[in-house]
């Protein structure tokens, strides 16, 4: 992992300082609310609509125990116990009291973290991979790229004024897990016709009120010259990106409107001037960072404890078959930790939870945890002996919910329980559809599903590319749920189509079970996902089953 330079620390605990100062100002009343807010979203905090919010970077989704632990500590101390990690993978305090928000920024100091830039119209935490440094179809690990992303991004002269949020993926596989082309910036590492490892550059990516699937703006981008490069993006969107309406301002419409063609000319042009200017020193300050990205020490050992307790334990073997996934060294295996047991708000952990999940990775993880752009944690490097051991300390903590990449493996934003710009509520209608299909014992017929679920246009639980996509509004002063099918966030992403007229709250639950019944009826044979079924038939035969009054009345 990549521990801060003095350079870091300085930054940070002068940020800590200057933000502790404009705190007390405020609460003295030096500073109105109006001028306060500037300054507060400079360091992740928001005024949410029963209290503040502090959201804190978790850059590309990395932390270590310690980090963990000291998480776990600002739950309970500065909050209500418990945290609730988002869709880009970062931790949100929803209860801090204004006073104790320059302690809770020192806290994380102590450990290396910070809520820099994570709100406001700049570069946003970048986000990864939650798999990197570990898969075994990954091309190279791509966190060393996204930290020398996030070290030039923080405090850029240039673009901490953009003329809107700008968020940055990258993955390392050409399997994308990171959903980069949702993102304003996409990097997918592929390697070209020479066998050389490189990036693809995706721009213009999405969601929210105008929902777009990303270009590729570079089909082969070197990667000495990928900070150039993005940084030719970043200035022309800051030069020619809209102002005067926010919704019109990301770099999504500037694409659209000028043409991906002459967009990219001009990047190019812009390229062109902006590599001459790095000369290559950002080259000697990755590959110190590259030195602190060195695999761990594995280890080599038998399997036999996990192969005994596989074949014996069909507990063990529900949660092995749904959480693990394949590593790139033998005999290990990566472990993805449910943040999402039925009928639990999705993406919650309590203060306990963080240190059991802490002390697993300290003690079995090579100390790396990893938070995904679904709400979950990752174990990235667990020796297959060991996880015997592992679920069952996990099953202790109420953390051993078998369920990942199934339909109980929701997406939500905060919605109307938290946020000031939601429209209706997204946990109570992710916690019914959890227990709804774990009473029916369904979800693992069903397999693979992704569904979200956003409280707003704004789309921060990625409704548009679920497979299942849920999104609340307010019509009237009543909650209604729109549905969207076929949404995909990975290297074919899609954006979701609308199925029609929305529904009531206590309609929407007895609808997605309609819709996952057709499925079931329909598909080809039980490996035919459901994504797959519906890009075989299209959706005529899901809509039937969720308006079956409307088919009735058109055969009348």
């Amino acid at each position: 992992m990549y521990r801060y330079s003095d350079f870091d620390e300085a930054f940070v605990r002068t940020r800590v300082a200057q933000f502790s100062q404009q705190v007390a100002r405020r609460i003295d009343g030096s500073l109105t609310e109006d001028e306060f807010r500037p300054l507060r979203l400079m360091n992740g905090l928001y005024l949410q609509l029963h209290a503040y919010m502090l959201r804190v970077a978790i850059p590309y989704g990395t932390l270590s125990s310690r980090q963990m632990r000291q998480l776990a500590l600002i739950a309970e101390r500065w909050d209500k116990g418990y945290g609730h990690f988002t869709t880009r993978q970062n931790i949100q305090f929803n209860w801090p009291k204004l006073p104790d928000v320059p302690a809770i920024l020192s806290a994380l100091a102590d450990v290396e973290m910070h809520a820099i830039q994570t709100s406001g119209n700049c570069v946003r935490n970048v986000t990864a991979d939650h798999f990197a440094g570990a898969a075994a179809d990954e091309i190279e690990d791509p966190r060393p790229v996204a930290e020398l992303l996030r070290q030039w991004s923080t405090d850029h002269p240039e673009f901490q004024f953009l003329p809107r949020k700008f968020k940055i993926a990258i993955t390392g596989s050409p399997n994308d897990r990171a959903v980069t082309k949702a993102h304003d910036i996409g990097l997918r590492m592929v390697r070209n016709a020479a066998g050389d490892a490189g990036f693809e550059v995706i721009v213009g990516g999405g969601l929210g009120r105008t929902p777009m699937v990303g270009r590729v703006v570079r089909d082969f981008l070197p990667k000495a010259d990928l900070l150039p490069y993005v940084e030719a993006i970043l200035s022309v969107y800051n030069e020619l990106g809209r102002r005067d309406n926010k919704y019109k301002a990301r770099i999504k419409i500037l694409v659209h409107e000028t043409g991906l063609e002459d967009l990219r000319a001009i990047i190019e042009e812009r390229f062109h001037e902006t590599r001459a200017e790095f000369g290559g020193a950002d080259q000697t300050l990755l590959a110190a960072i590259e030195a602190a990205f060195a695999p761990p020490a594995f280890r080599t050992a038998p399997t036999d404890a996990f192969d005994a307790f596989y074949a014996a334990d069909p507990v063990f073997r529900s949660w092995a078959d749904t959480n693990l996934a394949r590593h790139r060294r033998d005999g290990y295996a990566i472990v993805t930790i449910s943040l999402k047991a039925h009928g639990a708000t999705p993406g919650d952990a309590t203060a306990e939870q963080m240190r059991v999940m802490a002390d697993l990775a300290e003690r079995y993880g090579h100390d790396e945890l990893r938070i995904s752009h679904e709400q979950n944690v990752i174990l990235p490097h667990v020796h297959k002996s060991d996880l015997p051991a592992v679920h069952a300390a996990l099953a202790q903590a109420g953390l051993a919910t078998a369920n990942v990449g199934l339909i109980s493996d929701i997406i939500a934003c905060p919605g109307m329980d938290y946020c000031a710009l939601a429209t209706a509520r997204s946990i109570p209608v992710a916690q019914e559809i959890a227990t709804r299909f774990d009473a029916l014992k369904l979800e693992h017929d069903i397999g693979p599903m992704k569904l979200k679920i956003s409280g707003c246009i704004n789309a921060c639980g990625h409704h548009h590319v679920g497979h299942i996509g849920i999104l609340g509004l307010d019509r009237a002063g009543v909650e209604n749920y729109q549905i969207t099918l076929g949404g995909d966030g990975t290297e074919t992403a899609t954006i979701g189509e609308k199925t029609g007229p929305g529904f009531a709250y206590d309609e929407i639950v007895p609808a997605i079970e309609r819709l996952v019944s057709a499925y079931l009826a329909i598909r080809a044979e039980p490996s035919e996902t459901f994504l797959d079924t519906y890009r075989r038939l299209g959706a005529g035969p899901f809509k039937a089953a969720l308006y079956p009054t409307e088919g009735k009345r058109d055969a009348a």
